[in-house]
């Protein structure tokens, strides 16, 4: 199982500390380091010094680390216009050598859109499905040809579809809890579907939606990458466990039930349940992002179990 780091600025970090959890990931050997996009904190914490912006953030990244491939989870589509996305998108790949994944929501935390004065639409969903098709069919419109879009949402006229990113295919990840539209938007666009936060049973019945629907859209079921995001809360003894429990202000019970907490031992046997209903992949929810101690941990102690 791919492991890869999974961070929430929001909740209260700077570039630089993002900076040293991304070489971090690196010098561990992740498969790569992931950020939210949102532009405020959420629940008892102040976020202090402020938002950091995903695209910007991973701009930086991509001439400060080597190998470690960076994405979103997930890209707020409300946040901006889809060919400015692709733009967006497209440069820090190149700025990157091509280690860039697009992970892409609708967006949905509107006090976040309130504070900063960005419009928070009744139908996201739709726009979504125009922005995946937007975004994918600049990327690939041949060189020297244009393109065009005509959407409810969205109108592009002669486009010449530039710039191009260093990838043949950027990753794009969908993902959520929906039952029938997402599989369905999943199977259409995705390299990889994602369920956060998500019980065994939940996450075993997922997968089979976005399968059956990957069928129905004429492709393999393995086309697709299926992976999950859990928080992560590792120590070597109970002691450990509940100091990093108390840091992030969460019950050890509770991250045991929940998420991916406990001993090594007990970590390993949990991920072995998630990948028994095919996930490939886990993003790890690290919040506090101050303890490189723990990233070494799962690293060393975690990681070799699971090949």
């Amino acid at each position: 199982m791919d492991l890869r780091v999974f961070t929430e600025p929001q909740q209260g970090a700077t570039y630089e500390t993002l900076l040293r959890v991304a070489k971090a990931a690196e010098d561990l050997n992740y498969g790569a380091f992931f950020r939210s996009d949102h532009y405020l904190h959420m629940g008892p914490v102040d976020g202090l010094p402020g938002p950091t912006d995903a695209w910007t953030t991973l701009a930086g990244l991509a001439r400060e680390t080597r190998r470690i491939r960076l994405g979103t989870l997930m890209t707020a589509g409300t946040f901006r216009l889809p060919g400015v996305l692709a733009i967006q998108v497209a440069q820090v790949d190149q700025m990157s050598g091509g280690r860039v994944e697009l992970g892409l929501g609708s967006g949905w935390y509107e006090e976040e859109h309130s504070a900063y004065g960005i419009p928070f639409p009744k139908e996201k969903f739709g726009r979504l499905e125009e922005q995946l098709a937007i975004v994918t069919g600049l990327w690939e419109t041949p060189l020297g040809q244009r393109f065009n879009y005509d959407g409810t949402f969205y109108q592009l006229k002669d486009s010449p579809a530039l710039p191009k990113p260093t990838q043949p295919r950027v990753p794009i990840l969908i993902g959520g809890h929906g039952a029938k539209k997402t599989p369905a938007l999943a199977a259409k666009y995705a390299t990889e579907f994602n369920i956060p936060f998500a019980s065994i049973a939940d996450t075993e019945q997922q997968f089979k939606r976005v399968k059956a629907a990957a069928g129905e859209h004429g492709r393999a079921q393995d086309a697709l990458t299926y992976s999950n995001a859990l928080i992560a809360c590792v120590g070597r003894t109970d002691a450990e466990v509940k100091r990093r429990a108390d840091a992030i202000g969460r019950d050890v019970d509770e991250l045991k039930a929940n998420g991916l907490a406990g001993s090594p031992a007990e970590v390993v046997e949990r991920l072995a349940a998630y990948q028994a209903v095919g996930s490939q992949r886990m993003y790890l929810q690290m919040l506090d992002l101050d303890d490189l101690d723990h990233l070494d941990l799962i690293a060393s102690e975690v990681a070799p179990q699971l090949s």
